[in-house]
């Protein structure tokens, strides 16, 4: 299917790797320039070069809101624009209630909370103004369904996710759509590092298997597309049926 989104520019959050790096892959297939972004020079202009088309690789560090605003002013100084947006970002260490520190909370709200809100006030205004344009955060399952180890993720990523519900209302009538995918397990190196203690990461998903990068990446550019166009405020767990409630 033609997702209708050849020629659009889009900047794709932490993108060196994993589920950003899939995401941008699904773009750049679709004919999207993409700006990605990473830390480190070297592993970002190496995934630029893999994904080939236009990509442009942009150093970035998204753990403040001045490095996640000037991620988006440099992808737009690139591309000539920002039609569509991908906030992403790793996730703060592991930890419970006992182990974490009051402190490390305001690291996790920066890196997984502000630096999402900060890219949205960057390229949002532009879309509503061309009356076109596509935000599609990356979160968690943790969102719905809260990781005993993850406490420090838990609580950012519903924050976000917040912010993001509130902002797909109020600029649904701009043509504008605003929606966040909410992973499960993927075979991405977080998760290995979370597991690597042993046992099976795909014990407990109904689907058996956890999930491919790439999958997850073509579910996030259909959201771009011009036939996700009436799909806005959703928060959508992509999971393998992980997810236990009805709701």
């Amino acid at each position: 299917m033609d997702l209708g989104i050849a020629g659009r520019r889009a900047a794709v959050a932490a993108a060196s790797k994993g589920l950003g790096y899939a995401v941008a892959a699904a773009l750049v297939a679709e004919g999207v320039r993409v700006a990605v972004c990473g830390r480190h020079a070297d592993t970002i202009e190496k995934a630029a070069a893999t994904l080939g088309g236009e990509t442009v690789p942009i150093v970035a560090d998204l753990s403040s809101v001045d490095g996640a605003t000037t991620f988006i002013k440099d992808a737009r100084d690139a591309l000539g624009g920002v039609d569509i947006l991908v906030p992403n970002a790793g996730g703060p260490p592991p930890g419970n209630f006992s182990s974490v520190t009051v402190d490390q909370y305001l690291e996790a709200f920066e890196l997984n909370c502000r630096s999402t809100i900060a890219m949205c006030y960057e390229a949002v205004p532009a879309m509503r103004e061309q009356r076109w344009g596509r935000v599609v955060a990356i979160t968690s399952i943790a969102v719905r369904q809260p990781i005993p180890t993850l406490i420090l993720s838990n609580t950012a990523r519903a924050g976000v996710t917040g912010f993001l519900k509130t902002l797909a209302r109020e600029i649904a009538a701009d043509g504008v759509t605003v929606n966040s995918l909410l992973p499960g397990l993927h075979a991405t190196e977080r998760v290995a590092q979370l597991h690597s203690g042993g046992g099976d990461p795909a014990a407990g998903i109904p689907a058996g298997v956890i999930g491919d990068p790439a999958d997850f990446g073509q579910f996030a550019a259909f959201l771009c597309s011009e036939q996700a166009r009436y799909v806005t405020g959703t928060a959508t767990t992509v999971d393998g049926g992980a997810y236990a409630a009805l709701l």
